[in-house]
């Protein structure tokens, strides 16, 4: 687990400097080098440009393990402004809390809370904000990633460029919705809000769409990256779950869900595959053994200790823990997406599988047609709908969403 050995001032501050001043005369330079010949890079395929720019966002999250945040980032205590920023509280949604969610709520010491949450619209589209549907429209809930310890679903954040994408590649979306839901947190730093608390965000701002918005659940598109990928799958598992709960009455689940480069083992067992992309694509990507996942999976599983990584389906559905029981047979009409590249490339078909065994594969429109759509982007990096030099990948992968939303 890292220390965060430079996370107070002056340290922080002289570490950034020098790291910065030794990055722009040596670290970059020698990337370049070392990646002037196509056969020299991770992936043949890749230009310079794409090969230096992993270098460059591996050593960012190298940083960030030992410094925490370099920079002060929106949360869930306030609405951030800004020139277009489109921002709302959500009321809280304890009364739609239940079964297991209501006993790892309690075990975490954890609530539903009211929570900002931000809306992007399409450029050129004159829509108010929190306005009901128009005719026909489907709206995308984005969930963020970051580890679940990190990033923002403010409009500035880094991945909100994927909530972008969908409004400007996707012909029947002219807005996306993103919650600000609350961060995990550990030692070193004050020990915050661990699993359940953004299942419950999450489930207060689906809340908010379908009944203060007015939003069919059949016209919203749940979505998550990497981190909010594994939330978007949890929160669809808890609406699928308890549908037809006594004690509560859920909004139904969405019409279509969508997983970007889906974080769906915080366990280990995926981990421990023989010859596995954990090992084989660690010099393709950017998160491995310096990215911060041993503090992030620490801070969010918390009081449920880390085996509770390995058997809860909510949280590790591509698990090979053999005590583990999932299905997916409530499912929507579901969208994977992954690259070739990523180190968490096999948990992702692994719960591919999984759900074209309970659901099958296809566009999930003709009678008798599986529900999954598998998109592989060969030589993608994890969450590459991020990175905007990250293409054709990230073109292509949008272009492929909206043929499948149309369908």
């Amino acid at each position: 687990m890292s220390s965060f050995a430079f996370r107070h001032q002056p340290l922080k501050g002289l570490y950034l400097t020098y790291q910065l001043i030794t990055s722009v005369f040596l670290r970059f330079p020698l990337w370049v080098l070392l990646n002037l010949l196509p056969s020299w890079r991770p992936r043949k395929s890749w230009s310079l440009t794409k090969a230096v720019m992993v270098n460059v966002v591996r050593h960012f999250f190298s940083l960030g393990s030992k410094t925490g945040p370099f920079l002060k980032i929106p949360n869930h205590l306030a609405l951030a402004t800004g020139v277009n920023v489109n921002g709302v509280w959500i009321p809280a949604a304890n009364d739609l809390v239940t079964g297991k969610l209501k006993t790892w709520a309690q075990i975490a010491d954890v609530s539903s809370i009211r929570l900002p949450g931000y809306w992007i619209h399409r450029k050129g589209v004159s829509i108010k904000v929190g306005a009901p549907p128009q005719p026909g429209e489907k709206v995308v809930y984005q969930l963020h990633g970051g580890a679940y310890v990190r990033l923002s679903a403010h409009p500035n954040d880094p991945t909100a460029q994927i909530a972008k994408g969908y409004v400007k590649n996707i012909d029947s979306v002219n807005r996306v919705f993103s919650v600000e839901y609350r961060l995990a947190s550990y030692k070193p730093f004050q020990v915050a809000f661990p699993f359940p608390a953004q299942l419950l965000d999450a489930l207060a701002g689906y809340n908010y769409l379908v009944n203060v918005v007015g939003i069919a659940p059949e016209d919203i598109i749940v979505s998550g990256d990497s981190a909010g990928g594994n939330l978007a799958h949890a929160l669809v598992r808890y609406l699928t779950d308890y549908q037809d709960s006594a004690e509560v009455k859920l909004p139904a689940p969405p019409g279509a869900l969508v997983l970007l480069s889906p974080w769906v083992d915080l366990g280990t067992t995926t981990e421990c595959i023989p010859n596995g992309s954990v090992k084989t694509n660690l010099r393709s990507d950017y998160i491995g053994q310096e990215s911060g996942a041993g503090y992030a999976k620490t801070a969010f599983l918390g009081p449920h200790g880390l085996g509770f990584g390995d058997t809860n389906p909510y949280i590790s559905p591509a698990s090979l823990h053999p005590s583990l029981s999932v299905d997916f047979k409530k499912f929507p009409r579901t969208f994977i997406v992954v690259g070739g590249a990523e180190v968490i490339y096999d948990s992702v078909v692994i719960l591919k599988d999984r759900m074209v065994k309970d659901l099958g594969e296809g566009d999930g429109v003709k009678p008798g047609d599986g529900k999954v759509r598998f998109f592989v982007a060969p030589d993608g990096v994890h969450d590459y709908l991020v990175f905007t030099w990250h293409e054709p990948e990230r073109t292509d992968t949008y272009k492929a969403i909206n043929r499948w939303l149309a369908a």
